[in-house]
């Protein structure tokens, strides 16, 4: 199930986004756990699962990176 943030974002459990990348959930773990940290990706609880999404700060990142591999 996907749910949508207010913020645009589509948010999504580890579960989807180890079978999306085709990797192993603890290793996708270990790095959201590092992206939670650092502020670049928010962690927020519905229910029983746990929803994943690009945070502001991650957002501005995330161009700033497409920006960059444009030049």
């Amino acid at each position: 199930e996907q749910y949508k943030s207010n913020t645009g974002n589509y948010p999504s459990t580890l579960e989807n986004i180890s079978k999306a990348l085709n990797c192993n959930f603890k290793t996708i773990s270990g790095h959201t756990v590092k992206l939670v940290g650092a502020g670049l990706v928010d962690k927020n609880y519905y229910g029983t699962s746990v929803i994943h999404s690009l945070s502001p700060y991650g957002k501005i990142f995330v161009k700033f990176i497409s920006d960059f591999k444009q030049l």
